[in-house]
């Protein structure tokens, strides 16, 4: 019987084939108290399954083909940093010595401990790395009971090929001619080292009972450009092994066991998906200009230096937004020096070959895990508290260190300097009058440094409020779309009872964004969206007609907005603009 399962689209199109389910990862544990001279073994134990785990992700680093996405040895590289954490292992350690635990029961009872952590995150890319966390400890596990990958080996896909059962009523529509069918992968979740074997292997797309839109499974998904829907909590209980699938990316539907009908309209779907993107990526050398010549910056969003070649392939012209905060996570506290972070940024700048970098710096607070003085329930609510750029003000000697190492890598490339979460003029005096300290340290050492444009993040609605201020002491602004909604509509975006009021066309969120946008060419500065919102093409006319010129998103996303931007026409545009942003429900005017 034909029915649905309902998760979030995270990588658009369509995939059909048979499904490969993988039972859940999460692993059984026994849990006993060891006597006080099996201490030492115990600990021995717990060490070797974690060095055995870092050989082994080396090893995968290593050996990984060269036309393997970006992402995926970025996350290694995180995957890494976790098992090389010495406040893990001495944690881990402490259950063994003090409490006696097994090494088993003392790994899951710290990965508890560090999971609330993460679910106390503000923000939802930071918080969904809990997922690595887990994954790493799960492949601990596994060497200490001698385990394998939980994905199917190539031996076992044929095997699974091989049984025959479930075909559907109309194989040679959905396989065009093909005489053995694509097979998609159901599972409780991903590791990085599990994507890194796509291509290797025979999956059309996967689901995942977990996960968001910021999950590393979503990013590497739409790296590969792979159909997948996660976050469908009920695909591991419904989903049969060789189960017949649709996976509709681009609506985060899952349809199981379809019917002829079905499986001919998404046949034609798929095919014309395919045609669709072979067309688009025809405008990848396509400048973006809107019908009435007006110039359209499009920018990509990236998290890891080696980002730059992705996102100069997807047909960015710079980076919008390096988000500097991942050079500084797993890493038990110590935060990398001034020549560590220069390296980084060097390589981000390289890797755009000579086009623009903004980058923010750095954007914890409270909620991350950076902050080892203070006890957990310090804070009542971070999203409110000490994070962002009062964090960096708080600590002048760490700030003033990421601003040298941006500053340097200045002389060799285009930087813009982003600073999050500014509010008060105070709070911007303060920053610049850090960048110039910064500057002179440089110059009383007589280390070479550049120049570099200087820009506020607009994410506050007190910020937008008192735009002209900014304008006096910056040179562009970019309006982080994600904080900006959630500020001006006081909505936890995590927060899943509450979710559903989270609204980028709220009439007082467009105001402001609209305000920003306008006050910034009145003074002919800069102005660009850096959020969701900027890859969101149901927007991308709006944002048009209210004078944006400048959009930094995903790079997966750039072609289809840049699709939207060659038919538009931003004269037209511009009164429609108007008329939705008198209206009280904008959104049914969405459509000009």
């Amino acid at each position: 019987m034909t029915f649905a399962i309902h998760g979030l689209a995270v990588s658009r199109g369509i995939a059909i084939g048979r499904a490969v389910v993988v039972a859940s990862s999460r692993m059984e544990v026994v849990h006993y108290f060891i006597r006080p001279d099996q201490v030492d073994a115990e600990i021995d134990r717990a060490r070797s399954a974690r060095n055995a785990v870092i050989d082994e992700l080396r090893r995968l680093q290593d050996e990984m083909p060269k036309d393997a996405p970006g992402e995926l040895d970025a996350l290694l590289d995180v995957h890494l940093l976790l098992l090389q954490d010495e406040a893990l292992a001495a944690a881990i350690k402490h259950w063994i010595s003090d409490r006696l635990y097994n090494a088993e029961w003392a790994l899951t009872t710290q990965l508890e401990v560090v999971s609330r952590q993460f679910d106390e995150m503000e923000d939802e890319y930071l918080r969904e790395r809990k997922a690595d966390l887990e994954q790493v400890v799960e492949r601990i596990l596994r060497h200490m009971k001698g385990m394998a990958s939980p994905v199917p080996a190539p031996a076992e896909l044929l095997a699974v090929e091989a049984t025959g059962e479930g075909t559907p009523p109309q194989q040679p529509l959905l396989l065009d001619g093909a005489t053995e069918a694509p097979l998609v992968l159901v599972a409780q979740d991903l590791s990085p080292v599990d994507m890194l074997q796509f291509k290797s292997r025979l999956f059309a797309g996967f689901i995942t009972a977990v996960g968001g839109r910021t999950s590393h499974t979503a990013i590497v998904a739409r790296s590969m450009d792979i159909p997948a829907v996660v976050g469908a909590r009920a695909a591991g209980q419904l989903i049969r092994q060789d189960d017949w699938i649709i996976i509709d990316g681009n609506a985060g539907v899952v349809i199981v066991d379809p019917s002829p009908i079905i499986l001919a309209e998404y046949g034609f779907r798929q095919r014309q998906n395919e045609l669709e993107r072979e067309r688009l990526s025809r405008l990848r050398h396509t400048p973006a200009l809107t019908l009435d010549g007006e110039r359209i910056e499009l920018l990509a969003n990236i998290e890891q230096p080696g980002d730059g070649p992705a996102a100069v392939h997807a047909g960015a012209v710079g980076v919008g937004l390096f988000r500097t905060e991942f050079l500084f996570m797993g890493r038990g506290g110590n935060l990398p020096g001034e020549e560590e972070q220069y390296r980084a940024y060097r390589e981000a700048v390289d890797g755009m070959q000579g086009m623009p970098v903004t980058i923010r710096t750095l954007d914890v607070g409270a909620d991350k895990p950076l902050d080892k003085a203070q006890p957990k329930d310090y804070y009542l609510n971070p999203a409110l508290g000490l994070r962002a750029i009062r964090w960096s003000l708080a600590d002048p000697a760490m700030f003033r260190t990421q601003l040298r190492a941006i500053l340097r890598a200045a002389a060799h490339g285009q930087i813009h300097l982003l600073f999050p979460m500014l509010a008060h003029q105070s709070e911007i005096e303060q920053t610049l009058a850090q960048v110039r300290l910064a500057q002179s340290e440089l110059d009383a050492r007589g280390v070479a440094h550049g120049p570099v444009k200087l820009g506020a993040m607009i994410e506050v609605p007190a910020a937008a409020l008192i735009v002209r201020t900014f304008l006096r002491y910056f040179d562009f602004l970019s309006i982080g779309t994600n904080d900006l909604i959630q500020y001006t509509l006081a909505i936890d975006r995590a927060d899943e009872t509450v979710a559903h009021l989270y609204d980028p066309l709220h009439p007082a969120v467009l105001k402001l964004v609209a305000d920003v946008i306008a006050e910034g060419r009145a003074q002919g500065k800069s102005v660009c969206v850096c959020g969701e919102t900027a890859g969101d093409v149901a927007m991308t006319r709006l944002l048009l007609g209210l004078g944006l010129r400048s959009f930094s998103m995903h790079p997966a996303q750039i072609l289809v907005v840049k699709q939207e931007i060659l038919r538009a026409d931003t004269r037209k545009l511009a009164a429609w603009a108007q008329e939705v942003l008198r209206s009280d429900s904008p959104a049914a005017l969405l459509s000009p």
